[in-house]
């Protein structure tokens, strides 16, 4: 049996972005069948990265069952810690994955921001899925924090895509991993974060790859 591919959007994005989508019609040209997870959970408001990753461990289905995880920016650290400890995972695409989250947004925020975000317990961020903005609770970076220490151990074979001109997650970052993690190739590209200015040749390495898993 196939694995399951999976695909898993970024920090307030959502399975309807250009990118979810844009993956998804590429593979099912092809007859695969992907699965854009919803990872604004329970809310938008109330993210949970421990809910975000159940959901991606309970899309996967059966213990005898296996996917292929397909992750942007927060979707890809989500990838990665699933797949670092549930051997169901047959490889993984992982797009400007957002290591260090919860220390990144730290530093950006600084340390009063960062204070401010926890006593108050609410940060207005911009929702890239209506275009407006939302709020969401401290309790989502406690969360990240809890779960996200270190780098990822990777098993399976990962491709990683990266912007070397990323604002919002280093290069830096996605460098260290491939250092480390033998399973991991790296592919530099002359972009940013949303990956959209060469998404054309995204979509042709991640079907490259999906298809040397089948």
């Amino acid at each position: 049996m196939s694995p399951r591919i999976l695909y898993l959007h970024g920090f307030a994005s959502s399975p309807r972005s250009k990118k979810a989508v844009a993956v998804a019609e590429r593979l099912e040209a092809r007859g695969l069948e992907v699965d854009r997870l919803d990872l604004r959970v329970p809310s938008m408001e109330r993210l949970d990265f421990g809910a975000m990753l159940d959901r991606t461990r309970a899309a996967i289905g059966g213990p005898d069952d296996r996917a292929i995880l397909i992750g942007s920016s927060l979707g890809g650290l989500t990838a990665a810690r699933v797949a670092e400890h549930d051997r169901r995972i047959a490889a993984m695409v992982l797009l400007a994955p957002a290591l260090h989250f919860g220390a990144r947004w730290h530093e950006r925020l600084g340390e009063a921001g960062w204070q401010a975000w926890m006593d108050r317990g609410w940060l207005e961020v911009h929702d890239y899925a209506t275009g407006g903005t939302t709020r969401v609770h401290a309790d989502f970076a406690r969360s990240v924090l809890h779960h996200d220490v270190g780098l990822p151990y990777i098993h399976a074979p990962t491709l990683v895509l990266h912007g070397t001109e990323d604002d919002v997650v280093p290069i830096t970052v996605s460098r260290e991993l491939a250092a480390v993690s033998p399973q991991v190739r790296l592919v530099e590209l002359p972009d940013g974060h949303d990956l959209l200015a060469t998404l054309p040749r995204i979509l042709d390495a991640i079907e490259a790859f999906v298809a040397g898993q089948e």
